[in-house]
C-alpha cells in the first residue's frame, strides 16, 4: 500500500474482513503458470488464497496492517483445520450457531499474535468473520437503515434472482431506481459518508470526482449487464451473506487445491518497496496490487511502478484496480511496462465488484 499511505491512513483495525475485488478477473489477468512467484497485497486474504489454485511456486502476501494479516492467517488456519462447509459457516457465507466452536478448533493453528487478536473478538467471530471489518459494517448500516426505507425484502429478492438481461434492465429502471433510491444513494455513498464510515478519509486524498454518481453508474451496470444471481459481492451488500454465489476462494471446487498449496504461501508486515528491494531484480512473475495506487500521488505511483518493473521478470503481469483516482503506467516507463488495454477492458466488463472505475492490466517488457 506504499509508505505514503501509511503516513496518512489508520491501519490499526480490520478495514476489510473480506476481499472486495473479483478474483475471477484477477486470475485471468495475471495468467500465472505453475511454479511461478507472485506478490499479492494481502487485504483480507481471499484473493491471495485464490492465487494458490494456479499452483505457483511461491506467493508472498504483504500488508501494512497487522489486522489484515490476521484475517489472512485466520483463513489459512480454517483451510487447514475445517471442512469446506464449516469454512463457509465461519466466514458468514452460511448460517451457523457454532462459529465459536469452529474458531476453537482452528485456534491452535494460529500464531500467537493472531490468536491474541481473534481471542479478543468473540462477537465478531460469532457474527461471521467475513463481517468483522469497517467496510462490512458500512454495508451493514446501508442494508439495515437505508435499504428498508426504499425497498421491501421481496423487492431485494427480485433484484437478485436470475432473469434475462432485458428483464433486469426493466426491473431496475422501472421499479428499483426510484427517486428515493437515487436520493439516499447520493447521500450514503458520498465522499464524506463513505470516507467516515466505510473506508478512510485519507483514501480520498487524490479523489476529485463525484463519488456517488460514479458508483451509481457502476451499480446499475452490475444489476443489468451482469447477472446478480452470480454476484457474491452484490449479494453480501444486499443480504449480509452469500445466497447463490460465492467468491472464488470459497467455492467448493477450489477448497482442496488451496489447502494443498498453503505451504507455498508466506505473509509479511512490510511495505512493498522494502520487500522488492530485498528480493532483487527479475524475481517476480505476477503482481496482485489490489488498489494500492488509489492512496498515493501520481509521482509516488510512478516510483512504485518503476520498482515493480525492476523486480518483475520479463513478461510479468501487473493487475490493479482504480476506484476513483485514475492511475496507470506513466509515459516515463513506456520502455519498461506495457499496458494491455484490450485485456483490461474485456476483464473489466466482467468485474462483479462493481464499485471500481477501472481494472488495469500491464506487463513488464524491459
Amino acid at each position: 500500500m506504499g509508505s505514503e499511505a501509511a503516513k496518512h491512513a489508520d491501519f490499526s483495525g480490520i478495514r476489510y474482513a473480506q476481499c472486495w475485488e473479483d478474483a475471477d478477473i484477477l486470475l485471468d489477468a495475471l495468467d500465472i503458470s505453475p511454479g511461478e512467484t507472485a506478490l499479492s497485497i494481502a487485504s483480507a486474504g481471499d484473493n491471495t488464497l485464490s492465487l494458490l489454485t494456479k499452483h505457483p511456486g511461491r506467493v508472498v502476501a504483504l500488508d501494512l496492517s497487522p489486522a489484515q494479516l490476521h484475517c489472512l492467517e485466520l483463513r489459512v488456519a480454517a483451510y487447514k483445520t475445517l471442512m469446506h462447509g464449516e469454512l463457509l459457516e465461519l466466514m458468514g457465507s452460511r448460517p451457523s450457531t457454532r462459529r465459536r466452536e469452529l474458531y476453537a478448533r482452528l485456534r491452535p493453528a494460529l500464531g500467537a499474535d493472531a490468536r491474541t487478536f481473534w481471542d479478543a473478538m468473540p462477537g465478531e467471530i460469532e457474527a461471521g468473520a467475513g463481517a468483522a471489518g469497517k467496510f462490512e459494517r458500512y454495508f451493514r448500516l446501508f442494508r439495515r437503515t437505508v435499504l428498508p426505507l426504499v425497498h421491501t425484502r421481496r423487492s431485494i429478492d427480485r433484484l437478485l434472482e436470475p432473469k434475462p438481461r432485458d428483464e433486469r434492465v426493466a426491473y431496475y429502471d422501472e421499479h428499483w431506481s426510484n427517486r428515493r433510491w437515487r436520493w439516499l444513494f447520493q447521500i450514503f455513498f458520498s465522499k464524506t459518508v463513505m470516507g467516515r464510515l466505510g473506508r478512510d478519509p485519507a483514501f480520498f486524498r487524490y479523489v476529485d470526482v463525484p463519488v456517488a454518481e460514479r458508483i451509481a453508474t457502476r451499480a446499475r451496470y452490475a444489476v443489468t449487464e451482469l447477472d446478480p444471481s452470480q454476484n457474491p459481492y452484490l449479494q453480501w451488500i444486499m443480504t449480509g451473506t452469500h445466497t447463490t454465489a460465492l467468491p472464488h476462494a470459497l467455492r467448493p471446487e477450489n477448497f482442496d487445491t488451496i489447502r494443498d498449496n498453503l505451504d507455498r504461501l508466506e505473509w509479511r508486515l512490510q511495505p512493498m518497496e522494502d520487500f522488492l528491494d530485498e528480493e532483487g531484480p527479475g524475481t517476480i512473475d505476477a503482481f496482485n496490487l489490489s488498489d494500492i495506487f488509489e492512496y498515493v500521488s501520481e509521482d509516488n505511483a510512478a516510483h512504485m511502478l518503476a520498482e515493480i518493473a525492476t523486480a518483475g521478470r520479463r513478461g510479468a503481469r501487473l493487475a490493479y484496480w482504480n476506484m476513483l483516482a485514475p492511475r496507470s503506467r506513466p509515459e516515463s516507463l513506456a520502455d519498461r511496462i506495457a499496458p494491455l488495454p484490450e485485456i483490461s477492458a474485456e476483464l473489466f466488463a466482467r468485474d462483479k465488484a462493481f464499485f471500481y472505475s477501472a481494472f488495469v492490466v500491464e506487463e513488464v517488457v524491459g
